[in-house]
């Protein structure tokens, strides 16, 4: 039986190539976005497998409707993924309270409300899927990135105590962390305005604003074949918890965890010695 999909940023990127994975298999995607013109082709391509929403995730009653809409006239949503996402660049205190509480809404809340309100009629089928779309930034990150992995964070642990509470009810967590893809991830991105001092953080800062100028459009992973390990992720015997996507994400997610290791085994038993009556 086909499989019903409710995406979030399905117009461009990883949403939009996730859409059109779905569609090769077969199934029928409700693709959500804040504009649904670059939906348009692929509405027009599939009209009886793509439908196009628009929903902006950070409002909450827009949520709850968009999911019962769904669930009205499919009869069930057997895939979320909370796709729908931007980046920050700025020193943590270069970000300002309302750029940091923004990209809450957009990262964590957001896809929090729509897990909420799929989760009572996945828990009534005992099936399901939920795919959170994080990234490398969710496992490590860098000078210049402290608001964007911090709302990734935030995601994965989320997401790693929810996959333990619904696993029981045949519902799977897939918590994706891709490295460098060309999507759209880097154009037009905000970044903080400097403070006074912010030339302290040139040599960390710096040339992360500078990548992140310099790799639109060039980065080296292909969005198809990240749905396609997305997809074969979902259909396994045992879907995992987390695919990081692309060999760099690997790469530095093995790096990172042998790092915390290293930290771990060297203080480990200052670490220990912490009991009462020690």
């Amino acid at each position: 039986m086909s499989k019903v999909w409710l995406i979030t940023g399905g117009g461009s990127g990883f949403g939009r190539a996730l859409t059109e994975a779905a569609v090769v298999a077969g199934d029928i995607v409700v693709a959500a976005a804040r504009r649904t013109a670059p939906l348009d082709d692929l509405v027009a391509a599939h009209p009886d497998r793509v439908e196009a929403l628009a929903l902006d995730v950070t409002d909450g009653a827009a949520v709850e409707a968009a999911v019962r809409d769904v669930v009205g006239r499919h009869g069930r949503i057997d895939v979320l993924v909370n796709n729908a996402g931007r980046t920050h660049v700025g020193a943590a205190e270069e970000t300002t309270e309302a750029e940091l509480r923004d990209l809450f809404e957009v990262h964590v809340f957001g896809p929090a409300a729509l897990v909420r309100a799929v989760l009572p009629h996945m828990r009534a089928r005992r099936s399901g899927a939920i795919v959170q779309m994080s990234s490398m930034g969710g496992q490590m990150s860098f000078p210049g990135f402290s608001a964007y992995s911090g709302t990734k964070f935030a995601l994965e642990g989320m997401s790693e105590a929810l996959a333990a509470e619904v696993a029981p009810l045949g519902i799977d967590v897939l918590i994706v962390e891709p490295g460098a893809f060309r999507t759209g991830l880097f154009s037009g991105d905000p970044v903080s305005a400097p403070v006074e001092g912010s030339e302290d953080y040139e040599e960390t800062v710096g040339p992360t604003r500078r990548m992140v100028a310099a790799s639109d459009g060039t980065q080296p992973g292909d969005p198809a074949k990240a749905a396609t390990a997305i997809l074969r992720a979902l259909d396994a015997d045992r879907t995992p918890l987390r695919l990081p996507l692309g060999g760099d994400a690997v790469d530095a997610v093995l790096a990172h965890l042998d790092s915390v290791r290293a930290d771990v085994t060297a203080w480990e038993k200052v670490s220990r010695d912490t009991l009462l009556g020690d």
